[in-house]
C-alpha cells in the first residue's frame, strides 16, 4: 500500500483527527484527470479488499458488496462519498472511516500540532454505541469547562447523538474560533450542559520541570500527545533535566490519546537501552517488529502515570516500558486500543482510513478492549479530577496519582543508591 500513514490512535478529535506518520500529502496537477464518482467508489473497495485487517470483511460477501455499489448510477461526488460511507459502515469498524477532501485537509493540518474546536478526543463505545469522551486536550475549552474522560456526549446543540456517525458529530462540534457549541453530557446519572466557545488550540507536545524532594531533585515530563515534534521536544526535555542532575523521572501520559506511531517508537528509544517496543500483525499473520534504536538518553529510575484517557500510542510506549521492566506504571487502567490504521489518499483529494493490523506489546500482550493495568493502582473520582483541573493542581502534591508517583520514585532512587548492583535491574523488581 503506497504512501500509507500508520495510525496508533484511539479516536477522532472534536476538531479533526491526527495522522500517525509524517508522510506528505499527495499533490496533484489541476490538469490531471479526476476519477469519476463510480471509479472513486471502486478505488475505495479495492483498497479495503487488499489491505483491511479482517479477511472476512465482518462476514460480508465483499465481492457482492462491490457489485451492489458499482451497479448504481452516480451523478456527483457527494453521492459517491455517501455510498462509500455506507460501504465502509458494513465493516462495523469504528476506526475505518472515509474523509471527504475538506475533512482530509483538516486531518493533515493537525499533524503540525494545532487545531480549531473545543479540544477533546471522542470515540464510539463499542457496546453501547454512545459517543464517549476519551480525554479533553490540555488547555482546551473542553478541559477548562470540566469535561472528563468517559463522559458521554448525549446532545450537540440540542440534537441527540444516538446513532450519529462520529464524523458527523465532529463536524457539528468543530467550527471557527469564537463561535459557540452547546454539549449535553451524561456523567453517570447526571445530565450536564456545557456551552463552549471554540478556540484555536496549539498542542504543546512536551512540557517539563524539576521538583526538589527529600530524595533529591527529580524531573517531571508531561506528554499530552504524540505529535510530529514530540520526539524532538522529548529529547530536549530529557537532556535539559540530565544537565540539572535529576535523580529520576515522572513521565505523565494521563489523558494522552496517542498520535504518531513513529513518535512513540522514537520516544521509547530515549528511555530503553535495547529490546522490542511493539509488533504489528496483519491479516496474513505477518509480523513486523520494532525495536529500540540504541539511543537511550538515561537509565535513571522512571515512573509513568497513566489513566483511562491514555490510549493507542500512549499504550504502545507504556506497554513497552512495563514489559521491559524499565518503568513503574501508576494510575488506572488505560483505554485499550490495540489496532493500527493507515490512511490512503485518493485521487480527488479525499482519503480512506482503514484498520490494517493489530499490535502487541513486547511480551505478546493483546491490549485491545483490555488496556494496560498499572503496577500501582491509584484512582481519582470525577470530583477530584474536575477540582484538580479547575484549581490548576494537576501534577502537584494535591494530585494523589502524582503524589504516589513521587513516593514510588523516591523509593526507587533510595534502593538504587544503596544497592549499586541494582542499577540495571527492572524497576518493578526494585520497587517490590
Amino acid at each position: 500500500m503506497s504512501k500509507q500513514k500508520f495510525f496508533a490512535r484511539t479516536a477522532v478529535l472534536a476538531a479533526t483527527t491526527v495522522l500517525v506518520t509524517g508522510a506528505a500529502s499527495i499533490s496533484r496537477s489541476w490538469a490531471e484527470p479526476q476519477p469519476s464518482p463510480k471509479q472513486l467508489v471502486d478505488e475505495v473497495w479495492q483498497i479495503l479488499n487488499q489491505n483491511y485487517v479482517d479477511g472476512s470483511f465482518n462476514r460480508q460477501d465483499w465481492k457482492l458488496v462491490r457489485q451492489q455499489y458499482l451497479s448504481r448510477t452516480y451523478s456527483s461526488k457527494p453521492q459517491a462519498y455517501q455510498a462509500i460511507k455506507e460501504m465502509v459502515a458494513k465493516l462495523g469498524d469504528r476506526y475505518t472511516e472515509f474523509f471527504d477532501p475538506q475533512a482530509y485537509n483538516a486531518l493533515n493540518t493537525e499533524i503540525s500540532g494545532s487545531l480549531s474546536g473545543v479540544g477533546m478526543e471522542l470515540a464510539t463505545n463499542e457496546k453501547t454505541k454512545a459517543l464517549t469522551v476519551v480525554a479533553p486536550i490540555e488547555g482546551s475549552p473542553a478541559a477548562a469547562a470540566g469535561i472528563l474522560p468517559e463522559d458521554i456526549v448525549a446532545q450537540i446543540n440540542g440534537r441527540s447523538t444516538r446513532g450519529m456517525n462520529i464524523n458527523d458529530a465532529v463536524k457539528q462540534i468543530k467550527g471557527p474560533a469564537g463561535t459557540q457549541v452547546t454539549l449535553t453530557i451524561l456523567r453517570g446519572s447526571k445530565n450536564l450542559t456545557y456551552k463552549l466557545t471554540r478556540a484555536n488550540i496549539t498542542i504543546n507536545p512536551v512540557s517539563y520541570r524539576t521538583q526538589d524532594t527529600e530524595f533529591g531533585k527529580i524531573g517531571y515530563i508531561r506528554l499530552p500527545e504524540f505529535t510530529q515534534t514530540a520526539p524532538t521536544e522529548m529529547n530536549r526535555a530529557i537532556l535539559a533535566l540530565e544537565k540539572q542532575n535529576v535523580k529520576g523521572y515522572v513521565l505523565d501520559l494521563r489523558s494522552d490519546p496517542g498520535g504518531l506511531l513513529d513518535s512513540s517508537l522514537k520516544i521509547a528509544s530515549m528511555w530503553m537501552q535495547d529490546g522490542p517496543i511493539v509488533s504489528l500483525v496483519n491479516r496474513e499473520s505477518v509480523k513486523e517488529h520494532y525495536e529500540v534504536d540504541g539511543r537511550s538518553l538515561t537509565n535513571k529510575p522512571l515512573v509513568v502515570l497513566v489513566d483511562g484517557g491514555s490510549a493507542s500510542a500512549s499504550e504502545i510506549l507504556a506497554g513497552a516500558l512495563q514489559d521491559d521492566g524499565r518503568a513503574v506504571l501508576i494510575g488506572t487502567r488505560t483505554f485499550g486500543k490495540g489496532l493500527v490504521q493507515a490512511v490512503q489518499p485518493l485521487e480527488d483529494g479525499s482519503a480512506i482510513k482503514l484498520t490494517i493490523a493489530k499490535y502487541y506489546t513486547p511480551k505478546g500482550r493483546d491490549i485491545n478492549h483490555v488496556g494496560i493495568t498499572p503496577d500501582v493502582t491509584v484512582g481519582l473520582t470525577d470530583d477530584q479530577k474536575k477540582l484538580l483541573v479547575q484549581k490548576h493542581q494537576v501534577a502537584t502534591t494535591a494530585d494523589p496519582q502524582y503524589a504516589k508517583a513521587i513516593a514510588s520514585l523516591g523509593q526507587l532512587i533510595q534502593t538504587r543508591a544503596t544497592a549499586p548492583n541494582q542499577q540495571n535491574a527492572p524497576l518493578r523488581a526494585v520497587l517490590q
